[in-house]
């Protein structure tokens, strides 16, 4: 699971009648160091699942990869990515290993 930011709402044109009622956002995900740093170097952007309304600008915790599916069992939905929370705050701790040498 990762934290990510919502950037953007994604309306289809046509769809498959599996994602009849999908509400579709786009989100920046981002990595421990990126939210340790603030804003992050690069936007890759990811198409996820909403069902809990997450606004843009929300941070929301992300599963992806098969998990992403799980909360439609047993129907079978084709998603990458499901918004699995809405954030209230992070915070962010990063230990630092030394190189010797």
């Amino acid at each position: 699971m990762r934290v990510a930011q919502i950037v953007g709402t994604v309306t289809l044109n046509e769809h498959l009648p599996e994602f009849t009622g999908a509400r579709l956002r786009l989100a920046i995900p981002f990595t421990a160091e990126e939210l340790a740093e603030g804003v992050p170097e690069r936007a890759d952007t990811v198409v996820l699942w909403d069902e809990l309304a997450a606004g843009i600008g929300s941070w929301i915790a992300l599963s992806e990869g098969p998990e992403a599916a799980q909360p439609f069992r047993p129907e079978i939905k084709p998603v990458d990515a499901y918004n699995a929370a809405i954030l209230d705050t992070v915070d962010v701790e990063i230990e630092r290993k030394q190189q010797n040498g």
